[in-house]
């Protein structure tokens, strides 16, 4: 079972930094921020419980509350299953992960109730969590699905092992898998994961496809320099290419919020990445060509 593209847009805008935004905190300036990125035809939004400590949902559910006609036209995933310390109830305060029923059950008509939606796109388990029983996470995921709560269930950071034995459980299909992904983190291609991922359906989000900003500052630069040039682009948007370039179409999630860096790579994100510029830009970022 191979993976078909689902998701319709070059990249997904991450909300991780959104809390730390406050020109954006005021609802109908996130709304102005946010109709602007629609109308520019991205539409997927990606959040994550432990993003501010919940603030970074909550901030995108008054901005809909604001201007209720965005809410259906924003596409969201959330991720959650991590427990930080500070909102552990326990007396030993350790960040820990909680698949368990109860908790994704809360997690998932949290998330929903903060973000004003009515559904979420994508539900994904943030964290492996060595004591999940797959068959009841599997159950209360099946449940959210079958609810309406739910598009769809996925995984983030997951081993196939994991992922499978979670799969086996369910009725429906884990169908998307956030993982980190770029020049500087190509190990997912030479390691089996993506191939495992791709092979068992699932479309592949890339979190941190910049690396952090190393990508274009690390042993890639002066070709990504060159090239960029070259190609008539950013440096930041021949790297989403090269990600882009990988079967399933990998959709980026970028972390950044400025309106003029989002702009740019809209506009490089026509670019096809021949498959000897591809390779050139991972032997440079590797340092070694490949066997």
């Amino acid at each position: 079972m191979s993976a078909a593209p689902v998701f319709d847009a070059p990249f997904a805008l991450g909300m991780m930094a959104l809390h730390e935004a406050p020109a954006l905190h005021a609802p109908e300036r996130l709304a102005d921020w946010l109709e602007a990125r629609l109308d520019q035809g991205l539409h997927w939004f990606d959040h994550a419980d432990i993003y501010g400590d919940r603030a970074g949902e909550r901030l995108f559910g008054d901005a809909l509350r604001a201007r209720p006609g965005l809410a259906s036209r924003v596409k969201v995933v959330t991720k959650a299953d991590i427990v930080t310390p500070e909102r552990d109830a326990s007396s030993f305060a350790v960040k820990h992960y909680d698949s368990s029923p109860a908790y994704v059950t809360r997690a998932i008509d949290d998330a929903l109730e903060r973000l004003g939606v009515e559904r979420l796109d994508h539900f994904l388990l943030h964290r492996p969590d060595p004591l999940m029983d797959a068959e009841a996470t599997g159950r209360a995921l099946d449940d959210a699905i079958a609810a309406g709560k739910l598009g769809a269930a996925g995984v983030s950071n997951f081993r196939p092992e994991a992922w499978r034995r979670l799969q086996a459980a369910m009725h429906g299909r884990l169908s998307a898998h956030q993982l980190q992904l770029s020049l500087d983190h190509p190990q997912p291609l030479f390691d089996g994961l993506f191939d495992a991922l791709i092979g068992d359906g699932q479309a592949p989000m890339a979190w941190s496809p910049l690396g952090g900003g190393r990508v274009l500052t690390g042993p890639a630069r002066s070709l990504l320099l060159t090239q960029a040039e070259a190609f008539g682009v950013s440096p930041a948007g021949l790297a989403l290419a090269w990600v882009r370039a990988l079967p399933g179409r990998p959709l980026p999630v970028i972390g950044s919020l400025k309106s003029e860096r989002i702009e740019t790579l809209c506009q490089d994100a026509a670019l096809e990445l021949p498959r000897p510029a591809w390779f050139a830009l991972l032997e440079a970022a590797r340092g070694h060509e490949v066997a």
